[in-house]
């Protein structure tokens, strides 16, 4: 790692050190911080997980309640009284704290499951495919709100690994190599003056 372009005075010396006693404080800052994200990131991704488990499991009910209810009640029955169904859903951003950060979420509101047909105009398995969606629905959103914080804190791992690596790779090396050059030139400095003095000294005693 090339050294950085100063001269090797005891003003500089002072001033690389500082720096470089920052940028060591500040990589063991960045890296602590890495680590705890990185574990919040898993944990995210476990939760992840668990939502997609639970969520095919809904499927695979949802879904088949669906065809039944077709079936019964005929596609074009069914398409009439979807009509005047409505719902409203409450989507707004949700600030989340996650690793000591702020991140910005996602979150859904539900409304409450009502069946907004008259009974006389349905069938029981109308009523059970509405039940099996709403609580598709319930795990869609939950998903779509810890993937949304699963996705930032794996930006901010991203950058603050970046941030990492430049510190390890090239502010340290360098900094310390012009610290070790510093060093060695005023070192050398020191010495040129010393000899020069004793030098001077004994061809005036002589």
């Amino acid at each position: 790692m090339a050294r950085e372009q100063i001269a090797p005075t005891k003003s500089n010396l002072i001033r690389v050190k500082e720096r470089l006693a920052t940028a060591e404080e500040g990589y063991d800052l960045l890296e602590q911080k890495r680590e705890i994200l990185v574990m919040e990131l898993m944990h995210k991704v476990e939760q992840v997980k668990l939502l997609e488990r639970d969520m095919d499991a809904r499927v695979a009910t949802a879904y088949p309640a669906l065809k039944r209810m077709l079936i019964v009640a005929g596609q074009e029955r069914m398409d009439k009284l979807s009509r005047d169904i409505r719902y409203n859903f409450d989507l707004r951003e949700r600030r989340v704290y996650a690793a000591g950060m702020n991140l910005p979420g996602l979150e859904v509101g539900l409304p409450e499951l009502e069946l907004k047909y008259s009974p006389a105009n349905s069938f029981a398995e109308t009523d059970e495919t509405v039940i099996q969606f709403f609580e598709l629905l319930k795990l869609l959103t939950e998903l779509a709100s810890v993937r949304t914080i699963a996705w930032r804190l794996a930006r901010e791992v991203r950058k603050t690994q970046r941030r990492v690596n430049a510190l390890e790779k090239m502010v340290i090396p360098s900094a310390r190599e012009t610290r070790v050059y510093i060093e060695g030139a005023l070192e050398e400095k020191d010495r040129d003056a010393f000899f020069s003095s004793k030098l001077l000294k004994r061809r005036m005693q002589g």
